[in-house]
């Protein structure tokens, strides 16, 4: 016999969840929509209006039955004795009264089925000739009536447009506080136990297992399957079903669920992007207008400090370790010609250069004298640079120079003049990129760029929900 794993048991068990939840939410929706399609049950099946009528607390109403079954006595009186014989006469005039009951009392009402009633009444008065409801019922069911038409004609016409109408209607009890009975709860309390002992174990097993989560966290992360307890709004139920759902791949709701969504969230998006823009843009601008941006290095008792409070020291050295071991060897020839070529400058425009143009026989500098030099000055540059560095004192001495280069450079850049200068240079670019960045978002598709997302998401590996 093969064990399953902890993994399948949990997923087994999210599909059986899945399968309880979607059999209680059709219970449900059954339940809301019985009373509107009721008379589409009672037409093609009547085992379900019988079987649960009661549960609604619907029963007959004595009105229009009784009518029913007067006419069901006059179809056997006829078919007996004929429609001249004194008993179908007697059961006809019953039959008047009875009609003449229905117009005054309108037992349709309660059921909310005026509309069924309106039906009924324009149905006989077209088929009597009459514009009176009550003159329409009182010759429906005369003698001369039945006379002149034959009496096939009319039980067929009363029991294809007719019955079914009467049949329709219903007398529904109420409770002490007038509203109508029903007793689905009967029904659902069995489901609502089950859900709320499922949920309990759970959210207890989630808090067990998870460091820094107690019940009522695990609880208030699974508020969505609240509705699941609720004895009232029950169609919310659809929501943690749904959930389930998805979860337990039963079904597969996504693409049902990215088309649902696809263009709200698409603007929301946007909206959304745009607005933490728009925010986070003015927020640096207010602390580059603020002067926050200069005083960083030396922030006030309200400034948060993450990490090790000397980060511009370890940028400092680690960028200088960059540039003395990365990037001057990397640039050697690069500054070998830059200073071949500034040697070369120096010297013609040097008064030892003048003086040598009037040697006899020395025209230029030797490319070979500048050479060496320039190279020698480039290697000895980097070599400087890279022993200092390394060597204790040198060290001190280039941390010194760090210091003051970043000492000198605060000092400028908090003067007068060159703080607000720097402020509105700033200022101008922060707010030349939020404007320009705002205004070429509005010319793109949000929906575009949310099929790409879809795309990526579809590459994306399948997650196991637990």
């Amino acid at each position: 016999m093969r064990i399953l794993s902890q993994s399948q048991e949990n997923f087994f068990w999210q599909k059986l969840m899945a399968i309880v939840m979607v059999t209680n939410l059709l219970l449900v929706f059954f339940n809301i929509t019985y009373i509107p399609l009721r008379d589409l049950y009672l037409q093609y099946l009547p085992g379900v209006v019988q079987q649960y009528d009661p549960v609604k607390g619907i029963e007959p109403n004595e009105l229009t039955e009784n009518y029913l079954q007067t006419v069901t006595q006059l179809e056997a009186a006829i078919a007996a004795q004929g429609p001249t014989a004194a008993n179908s006469l007697a059961i006809l005039e019953q039959l008047q009264k009875q009609s003449l009951a229905i117009v005054d009392e309108n037992p349709f009402l309660l059921a909310d089925k005026s509309a069924t009633f309106a039906r009924l009444k324009r149905r006989l008065r077209s088929f009597v000739g009459i514009s009176s409801n009550r003159e329409a019922f009182l010759t429906f069911w005369s003698p001369p009536f039945l006379a002149a038409n034959s009496w096939p004609t009319i039980q067929t016409f009363f029991n294809q447009k007719l019955r079914p109408l009467i049949a329709s209607n219903y007398f529904r009890e109420t409770n002490e506080i007038g509203q109508f009975v029903d007793n689905f709860w009967r029904i659902d309390i069995y489901f609502i136990g089950f859900f709320a002992l499922e949920f309990g174990i759970r959210t207890l097993v989630i808090s067990r297992q998870t460091a820094g989560i107690s019940w009522l966290d695990a609880i208030a992360r699974r508020w969505y399957e609240l509705p699941l307890f609720l004895p009232f709004w029950r169609w919310l139920r659809l929501i943690p079903a749904a959930v389930r759902i998805h979860r337990s791949r039963l079904l597969n709701l996504e693409r049902l669920l990215g088309q649902m969504t696809h263009e709200p969230a698409a603007y929301l998006a946007e909206r959304v992007s745009r607005f933490a823009l728009v925010r986070l843009v003015n927020q640096a601008k207010e602390a580059v207008n603020a002067g926050e941006i200069a005083a960083l290095d030396h922030a006030g008792n309200n400034y948060v400090q993450v990490g090790d409070p000397n980060k511009l020291d370890q940028l400092t050295d680690r960028l200088l370790r960059l540039v003395i071991y990365q990037v001057m060897p990397t640039i050697k020839p690069d500054l070998e010609a830059l200073l071949r070529h500034s040697l070369q400058r120096a010297l013609k425009a040097s008064e030892l250069y003048e003086g040598l143009q009037q040697i006899p026989g020395i025209q230029a500098i030797p490319q070979d004298m500048i050479a060496p030099i320039s190279d020698y000055l480039a290697q000895a540059s980097c070599d400087v640079l890279a022993t200092s560095y390394a060597d204790v004192e040198g060290r001190l001495l280039v941390d010194q120079l760090s210091h003051d280069f970043r000492q000198a450079l605060g000092q400028e850049l908090t003067q007068g003049g060159t703080q607000t200068e720097l402020q509105k240079l700033l200022s101008d670019l922060l707010e030349e990129m939020k404007l320009n960045y705002i205004q070429k978002a509005k010319q793109q598709n949000p929906e575009d760029i949310l099929e790409e997302v879809d795309q990526l998401d579809e590459q994306a590996p399948v997650t196991n929900y637990s």
